[in-house]
């Protein structure tokens, strides 16, 4: 079973800081194709905007790679208005996604900065994303 995800930019950032961290895990999950990444137009455009700032160092292969294997391994949605809204109104976009995607499957939003969104069973961190993709593995395994 494939796991649809919308990844928020901070666990992007996190994964490339840290591969070997929980968001480094989730990213190569969606490398792996386990993990089926969601995402919009405006969506690369912020990835590409926040992994360019010099504060993070990244070259820009490895920015175009990342923006690469997402588009690659992942679906393009452009999103639905929502009648919630996050605190961080720059987090429109990975909501509004989310809920477009979660229309026709069952899509997590994953973030670091879970206090800006809607409390709802679908938005999780990066842990419970791995619990979520460990517990679908043993799932195939039984």
């Amino acid at each position: 079973m494939k796991i649809f995800c919308v990844v928020d930019t901070n666990v992007i950032v996190s994964a490339l800081l840290k591969r070997t961290s929980i968001p480094g895990k989730v990213v190569q999950h969606i490398l792996a194709g386990i993990v089926i990444p969601v995402f919009s137009k405006e969506i690369l455009s912020e990835y590409k905007e926040v992994l360019s700032r010099k504060k993070f160092s990244f070259s820009s292969k490895v920015i175009e790679d990342v923006i690469k294997m997402i588009i690659k391994n992942g679906i393009e949605l452009s999103g639905i208005q929502t009648e919630e809204k996050p605190s961080d109104p720059k987090d429109m976009i990975f909501y509004e996604v989310t809920m477009d995607s979660r229309q026709t499957q069952d899509t997590f939003l994953v973030t670091g900065n879970i206090k800006d969104f809607p409390i709802k069973p679908f938005i999780v961190t990066p842990k419970k994303m791995m619990e979520i993709i460990e517990e679908n593995k043993k799932g195939k395994r039984e």
